[in-house]
Formats: structure tokens, sequence, C-alpha cells
């Protein structure tokens, strides 16, 4: 699937027309989601048409209180001459985003999506290999309050949930959908500024992700933060353009481990990520197809080294999945843990083996 970051948000020319059509498509939403059987069944007394209105009410003051509680955690990010989003990831002015937000600078301005003077941050550490970074605000502003991250493992498709950030500029803007899969591994881009990070667990849901939105906050009816927006899909029928509904978060549990060891030790000293230990490239057969990942590097003492493969393998297994690319080969290790074992097929000269594999880690 392709996939672009939600990262740049130069300010376009017809902002107000955007911003109409924003709210117009809200008020769609809410009143597309006032459908509440148990609020309904407690007013047996209510006709139908009388009950509808009052279950859309009460949803719609659940999202005006998790809007309360969540939105003061969520700031907008200048880093350069582009725009992203933040959540507080503690009291004493460290917040987390994308590392595609940052991209190379190392100083920031930051403001509160309630509002206020914009304050100087600094960068803590980025970790390109999951898109995640850390930065510190130079000064904590009034207001700001750290974000409560939910329980990854208890999201589930159907969940309603909000999508807070600054799309397009457009700093303190909510959108609302569902949660519409979980689990999905997805590799982003080198290009415009991605890192080419391949990140399993993703949360996949219908709440727009629109440029600006990464690094912000995806959010469940308790308030709880679910994920990070950090993709949107793209459609190649579209020129590229975004597909309308399909966005990506990287997990709260995901984002605790990372900024967590980014706040405690400056760097991420334990990324839970497999590895093989190799550089490698793509090879195609003679109808230019994709076929496996050539090992160009695969030192002693690195997983691959360690179990026989060399530079000039070609990996076309690992386990059950087959390797065509090397972001199949990618999508495949972020679904294993270093220390497993696994049987990695690979073709040497014109003849298949197998070996079998420690992985290491990322």
């Amino acid at each position: 699937m392709d996939v672009s970051r939600a990262r740049r948000a130069h300010r376009p020319p017809a902002l107000t027309a955007l911003a109409a059509l924003a709210v117009g498509g809200c008020v769609v939403a809410l009143a597309g989601g006032c459908s509440s059987p148990g609020r309904v069944a407690a007013a047996p007394e209510r006709s139908t048409q009388a009950a509808a209105p009052l279950a859309t009410h009460e949803l719609e003051d659940e999202y005006r209180t998790v809007i309360r509680n969540v939105l003061p955690s969520v700031v907008q990010i200048e880093a350069g001459d582009s725009l992203g989003s933040g959540v507080a990831f503690d009291t004493r002015g460290h917040v987390v985003t994308n590392a595609h937000v940052i991209g190379q600078e190392k100083t920031f301005k930051v403001t509160a999506a309630t509002g206020g003077q914009p304050v100087t941050a600094r960068l803590v550490s980025s970790y390109p290999e999951q898109d995640l970074a850390v930065i510190r605000l130079d000064s904590v502003p009034q207001g700001l309050k750290a974000a409560r991250f939910g329980d990854s493992s208890a999201v589930d498709m159907g969940q309603i949930v909000l999508a807070m950030g600054s799309p397009l500029g457009l700093s303190g803007s909510v959108t609302q959908g569902i949660v519409s899969a979980t689990g999905r591994t997805v590799s982003e881009g080198r290009t415009d500024g991605g890192t080419g990070a391949t990140i399993a667990n993703m949360v996949q849901t219908s709440a727009a992700i629109n440029p600006g939105n990464s690094g912000g906050a995806l959010v469940n009816l308790d308030s709880e933060v679910i994920g990070i927006p950090t993709l949107a899909a793209t459609d190649p029928e579209l020129g590229g353009g975004a597909a309308a509904g399909i966005g990506f978060a990287i997990p709260a549990s995901t984002v605790r481990s990372i900024a967590g060891q980014i706040v405690k030790d400056g760097r991420v000293t334990d990324s839970g990520r497999a590895a093989l230990d190799i550089t490698g490239r793509t090879v195609l057969d003679d109808a230019y197809r994709p076929e496996g990942v050539a090992i160009v590097e695969a030192p002693s003492d690195g997983a691959a080294g360690r179990a026989g493969l060399r530079p000039g393998d070609v990996i076309t297994r690992l386990g059950d999945t087959e390797i065509t690319t090397i972001t199949s080969l990618a999508e495949a290790l972020a679904a294993r843990k270093p220390g497993e074992v696994v049987t990695v097929t690979y073709v040497r000269g014109t003849t298949s083996h197998e070996a079998r594999v420690t992985l290491g880690e990322l």
C-alpha cells in the first residue's frame, strides 16, 4: 500500500474554504453517529423520532468532553518551513511527535493547541526506525497537560476515535472516525522527508489524517491517546493524492516504550524490533519483476552472518513469508522479535538453501 506522511502543512491560499469544508464534514459525522440502542431503550416512553435527537446530543457531549480533556495535551510544531503536531508526554515539557515532522531540525517553535504564545523547544532524540522523536520545551506553557496513553491491546475495530492536530496549519482541529483495523504493518517511503520506516501493529482509522496531523493524537472516548497519527494512504488513480478514510497511527504501547526510553536515557536502548543484521537490495528477474533481496553486507557477528549467510546470497523466504523486495523483508521482520529463531530460505548461485537464524535487534 502506498502511504504518505501527513507532515507538511504550508498554509494554502484558500484556508477559509478548507475550514468551512472541515466544519461541515464534522457536523455530518456527528449526525451520522447518533444511533445508540442502549440510550434509546432506557427511555421507552419516547418515540423513535424524539429519542434520536437525545442520543445525538449525548454523543456530542461525549465528544466535547474528550476534546476538553485531550486538546490541552496537543501542540503545533514549527520545524523549519513545515508544520506538524505533537503530544505532551509528561509534565516536564517533553513532547512526542513523528521523526519525519522534525526532519533534520534541532530547534522548534511550539504552540499549544488551545492557543497562547509559541515557546522554543529543542530536540532530545529522534528514532527514524520507528518514526518517533521527542523534543523538550524550554518553558511549559500554562495549561499544557500530559496526555494519558491508553492500552493498545484493548483497541478494537469499530471504536469511535477522534484525531487531534494541526491539519493544513489549522491548529487545534478535530476529526472523527472509527478504528478500521488493528495490527497493520505499513512502510513509508523516503521521499519528501520520509524516514523509510516499517512500522508494525499500526492502528488504521477512518478519521481524516491530513498534512499537519502527523505527531498528533488519536483518541478514544475515554480521553486516552491510543495512537500517534503518522501516515495516510495514497491512491495511484488520484495521482498519488490521499485516499479518503485510510490513515494509520503508531500504537500507544510503541509510543510509550520509545518515548519513555528517550526521556530516560536520551536515546533508544531497546527497540524490540528484530533484525537480520544485513544490508540488502531488491533484485529483479529477467522480466524485471522483484524476486528477492540480495545481501550486500552481512557482518560475521550479525544474525545472518552467524548463520552462514554471506554477500551475494539472495533471500527469498523468511519463515513462511515470501520475500520479493527489501520492503517485504522489513515488513516480515517487523512481525518478529529479537532472539526468535526463524528459517531463512536463500539462493546461492543456482542452488536454494535454508538456514536457521537467531534474529538480532534493530
